[in-house]
């Protein structure tokens, strides 16, 4: 369309009359004149409303999608930090009610023995003292702890203090080669003095050359004069093997100790020696042997010609 006079004439009046409409309209409310021409408008143009708007409706899902996303991954990474830290309580817990265990045995070996304990954890091993056979506990000489005391865990003899600091403690175990230990046959009071050889058992030479000593018999320790470095009656170990006496003065025998020397958490120091020996006392409890099943079969002789019996074959079975 050019633009004319008569043409802006046109436009003024059409906009007139689109005010006049919106005004009729808007006092008629429901009741409105013009009511009729919208739904007619609704009726033509809503097609053409939804076909946009199933175009743009995929982009709007698509960044709805997006935001949603990324909120299922903060989710998710929200609930795998609540996973590994659940996990981590449970490690904690699973370590904790082991170490509780190990307190409560090594609490009852020291009732039994009536032992003064001091109780300490394990936080080094082997280490700075070169290679030997030692741990480091984290209880010193602010804690009583003086050189020269003996160590026990709820299995048994862990070794000897060897230094002595304000807050830490050097222990020698036993399965070092330079540690000796009196020990004490378990019935028969055969003396004798046990050495470290490592990872293999400890090396026990009885004073007597003829006791008769067999596998399985236990040792405690012997205790030493004014109870340093070791008190009496703490579990040592069990014969494992016994050599030949061959007509030596001494005997040898092989312990296996009762200790784990590689497994090593809490441990107690004896601060307080027992008022006497609870000699045999500390030592766990025996096992009660398995009883074997035996089978008796008896044989009752059969009539003359008829077939004996076999082992295991009842004589039901013959008269059958």
């Amino acid at each position: 369309m050019r633009d004319t006079r008569e043409s802006r004439l046109l436009l003024v009046l059409l906009i007139a009359i689109a005010f006049a409409l919106i005004t009729v309209d808007i006092r008629g409310g429901e009741d409105s004149p013009v009511d009729g021409a919208r739904q007619a408008a609704a009726t033509v143009f809503g097609p053409i409303e939804n076909g946009v708007s199933s175009a743009v409706d995929p982009v709007g899902n698509a960044i709805a999608a997006i935001r949603d996303s990324g909120e299922r991954h903060d989710r998710l990474a929200e609930l795998e930090r609540e996973n590994a830290a659940l996990k981590a309580r449970l490690g904690s817990d699973d370590r904790n009610r082991s170490r509780l265990q190990q307190l409560d045995k090594m609490l009852k070996v020291a009732g039994a023995g009536q032992y003064g304990i001091k109780g300490a954890e394990v936080i080094a091993i082997g280490a700075a003292q070169g290679f030997s056979w030692t741990i480091t506990i984290d209880v010193g000489a602010n804690d009583g702890i003086q050189r020269d005391m003996t160590v026990l865990n709820g299995d048994g003899l862990v070794g000897r203090v060897t230094t002595v600091g304000p807050n830490t403690a050097t222990v020698l175990l036993a399965s070092d080669p330079d540690f000796t230990v009196g020990t004490r046959m378990e019935g028969n009071d055969e003396l004798g003095f046990a050495s470290g050889q490592g990872d293999r058992p400890l090396r026990v030479e009885l004073l007597n050359g003829k006791a008769r000593i067999k596998k399985g018999d236990r040792l405690v320790t012997f205790g030493s004069q004014a109870d340093k470095p070791f008190v009496p009656g703490v579990p040592v170990g069990v014969v494992s093997r016994v050599d030949p006496s061959g007509g030596d003065l001494t005997r040898t025998l092989y312990v296996t100790p009762y200790v784990n020397f590689t497994k090593l958490d809490v441990v107690g120091v004896v601060v307080q020696a027992p008022q006497k020996d609870p000699r045999d006392t500390v030592l766990p409890a025996k096992p009660k042997p398995t009883p074997t099943p035996t089978v008796t079969v008896t044989v009752t002789p059969g009539a003359e010609g008829s077939e004996e019996p076999t082992d295991g074959q009842s004589q039901q079975e013959q008269d059958q």
